[in-house]
């Protein structure tokens, strides 16, 4: 039964909506049901918001924003009684997708109403939790370009990602899986606890949110001739049919590499140096769904 929900609000979210989020809430939530509104509104500063979720009591804490707003929340509720609750205003959706919240925020309000609960995995990267992928290449480098754009949205995620296309090198990486070793150049590295990296593209179908394993889908270089049929993969849920891409399965990863490159985890870009260290956090996250 549902106790008191706070609604954790990135205002820079649900523009291309073209609604008032705070609005929608209050005219279509259950008025049987405690709620408090909790604004993001400094992106450089999530304590206080942190600190507003931890104190208030609450048994749901609703990200109301994108993969962004959604993992900081997620950071926050893991390992809490507190369950996470999504009402999905970003790009890509990743763990909304992956948990069959619908993207109808009408309906995604229902689901936090009934406030059905099961339990997901997480997973560190260099001390970072996510809870839907991670990784370092050519999606984390999109990842970089696409935070520093002014426009959001699938269209200017796809138009950046052809513009950069041509221009990439891949680098050369040596991945430990569960003491497993493969070297090889490759175009990305996606560590997946869920499926897809959003929009329904994805990375990793074979992933599982409740089996405490986290599925590396490594895609290694290849020609631009392959370009269509990875793209069909990709959408189709087959990538891990194709020769194109590497599949392991592990607890514990370990990724090596020269210099400093752009890392995301669940589609935050920050930067790392030689090394990643990866473990799953098994059952770590109750979500709303």
């Amino acid at each position: 039964m549902t106790q008191k929900v706070a609604f954790v609000i990135n205002p820079n979210a649900g523009v291309k909506k073209k609604i008032n989020i705070i609005d929608f809430i209050k005219t279509h939530f259950s008025k049987q049901i405690a709620y408090d509104f909790i604004v993001w509104k400094n992106k450089d500063d999530f304590d206080s918001v942190r600190d507003q979720i931890l104190a208030g009591n609450y048994s749901i804490a609703v990200a109301c924003g994108g993969d962004g707003t959604v993992n900081q929340v997620s950071s926050v509720v893991a390992h809490t009684n507190m369950a996470l609750g999504i009402f999905p205003l970003g790009s890509g959706n990743g763990l909304a997708r992956s948990n069959r919240i619908p993207l109808n925020l009408n309906k995604a309000l229902q689901i936090i109403e009934r406030g059905t609960i099961k339990t997901i995995d997480g997973a560190l990267i260099n001390d970072h939790p996510f809870f839907c992928t991670a990784g370092i290449g050519f999606d984390a480098h999109i990842a970089n370009e696409f935070a520093t754009s002014t426009k959001r949205g699938f269209i200017t995620y796809f138009s950046t990602s052809v513009k950069e296309f041509f221009g990439y090198k891949p680098n050369l990486y040596k991945i430990t899986v569960d003491g497993k070793v493969v070297e090889t150049r490759a175009f990305l590295i996606t560590v997946a606890n869920a499926g897809q990296w959003g929009n329904d593209v994805y990375i990793a179908p074979e992933a599982e949110l409740t089996d405490g394993i986290l599925n590396v889908s490594i895609l290694k270089e290849f020609p631009k001739t392959a370009i269509p049929m990875i793209g069909v993969k990709l959408f189709s849920k087959k990538i891990h049919t194709s020769i194109q891409l590497i599949s392991e399965k592990g607890k514990n990863i370990d990724i090596e590499f020269s210099g400093e490159l752009p890392i995301h985890f669940d589609g935050e870009p920050i930067t790392a140096k030689d090394k990643l260290s990866i473990t799953v956090m098994p059952l770590a996250l109750k979500i709303v769904c």
